[in-house]
């Protein structure tokens, strides 16, 4: 299994060298990009005088809403250097364009095989990828050239059929899945109305992407919990990415938190006026990329709100560990008094025996604050079930919001709309 050596070395030492890029980073984007060139100027910044990662604080960060209204503006090559043209999968807002270069392929290849060597996969695994590699997406592609560069095999299955997966798994024998582990429930689901005996399966790791899989002291949420009973002859590592910081964060045997790569990317944790929060406490996760050429990013206030670990790990690396995602910024609701995200909800919905799935809505009232639908899928559309949910979200979280009992068919075309890469828990309409 390969482990850097930046990474093994002084938290003294990775600070060190991380400044050493930040260098770099500021002078190249100085040099070619015309947004950061207008940021620097527009902000009386002197990059020269930006020697130390505490003095990025004196860099407004870069929002979501920079990108979508001056998009091309951030790119760094000409045309003619662009291979590879990928967007965000748009959950929090219009899907962003980002480009690629033949530079970032390969940095986006080594990233991926880092987080393969992080769940101690080796070359003689098969990987069974079931997220989609086309629309756009960035994961799919960054799964298979990490695959690549780890020199192990893998099968393009894509997401959704269950049929397909398993007659891949029976005819493959591969040994990890990389999946939306809600989907790896409905592939438990079919195994066993179909007589599939997935005990005896190939299986043996899951690399997940997208839902969370642990509470914030790295417990198993409700869905972990859920895999785990289920298939428990599978390990789970949770991962974190995101299309912007071209990174990913993937959680070792240990399973505290996904592990940082400081020679790919810097990162910081803000609170709402942009200062740096205490070690340790929760904040927005803030990025700044390192060796990105197409369109690298100084200070992107990502939206998600996480904590940062900072004590070594067993496994060797003595790097910065990201904790699971507690929300997104923008998704936060106010409800009756009370602060919620929506992980919160979904780990309740996933506790409730008789759903069978559902989408959570968010919507604005008459009064203009926040208001809560869930809509749920389950064969039972009782008063009494009914009562029986509303009382599970008083128990955990002293309010109730309002369900509406639909078919589970209809919730999950609502769950999969026909150009979604990932499957919809939320849609929010406030």
């Amino acid at each position: 299994m390969f482990t850097p050596e930046i990474e093994t070395r002084s938290p003294e030492e990775i600070k060190a060298f991380q400044e050493k890029e930040l260098r770099k980073l500021l002078q190249y984007l100085n040099a070619r990009s015309p947004f950061y060139q207008r940021h620097f100027q527009k902000n009386k910044i002197d990059i020269n005088k930006i020697k130390t990662l505490d003095d990025l604080k004196l860099i407004p960060p870069t929002r979501k809403q920079d990108i979508q209204e001056y998009d091309t503006d951030f790119i760094c090559v000409p045309k003619n250097k662009i291979i590879d043209y990928v967007t965000t999968s748009g959950t929090s807002g219009n899907p962003v364009q980002y480009v690629m270069t033949d530079d970032d392929l390969d940095r986006l290849a080594y990233n991926e095989y880092l987080g393969f060597c992080c769940a101690g996969c080796t070359s003689n695994d098969v990987f069974q990828l079931m997220t989609t590699i086309d629309r756009r997406f960035m994961a799919g592609l960054a799964y298979f050239l990490g695959s690549r560069r780890l020199k192990s095999a893998m099968i393009r299955v894509g997401n959704g059929i269950p049929e397909l997966q398993w007659d891949t798994i029976n005819r493959f024998s591969p040994t990890v899945l990389i999946a939306v582990p809600s989907f790896i429930l409905t592939v438990i689901d079919y195994a066993e109305k179909n007589g599939i005996n997935h005990h005896k399966s190939s299986i043996r790791k899951a690399i997940c992407i997208g839902d969370a899989l642990r509470n914030t002291d790295f417990t198993f949420n409700t869905l972990g919990k859920k895999i785990n009973e289920r298939w428990p002859e599978i390990k789970c590592y949770s991962t974190y990415a995101s299309t912007e910081m071209a990174t990913c964060f993937t959680e070792c045997d240990y399973g505290i938190g996904g592990h940082h790569h400081p020679e790919l990317i810097i990162v910081e944790f803000l609170d709402e006026k942009d200062n740096p929060v205490n070690k340790g406490e929760a904040g927005e996760l803030t990025i700044s990329t390192l060796k990105v050429e197409g369109m690298p990013l100084l200070r992107f206030k990502t939206g998600d709100i996480c904590q940062g670990h900072y004590e070594p790990c067993k496994c060797g690396r003595n790097t910065m560990r990201v904790g699971p995602v507690i929300g997104r910024k923008n998704q936060m609701i106010k409800y009756k008094g009370t602060t919620l995200y929506p992980p919160a909800l979904y780990d309740i919905l996933d506790n409730i025996e008789g759903i069978t799935n559902y989408i959570v809505e968010l919507y604005t009232n008459k009064i203009g604050t926040d208001e809560i639908l869930i809509r749920v899928g389950a064969d039972n559309h009782s008063e009494s079930f009914e009562k029986a949910i509303k009382d599970h979200f008083r128990a955990k979280l002293r309010v109730a919001p309002a369900i509406s009992f639909e078919s589970a068919d209809y919730i999950n075309k609502l769950q999969y709309p026909s150009m979604s890469r990932k499957p919809v828990k939320l849609i929010d309409r406030r």
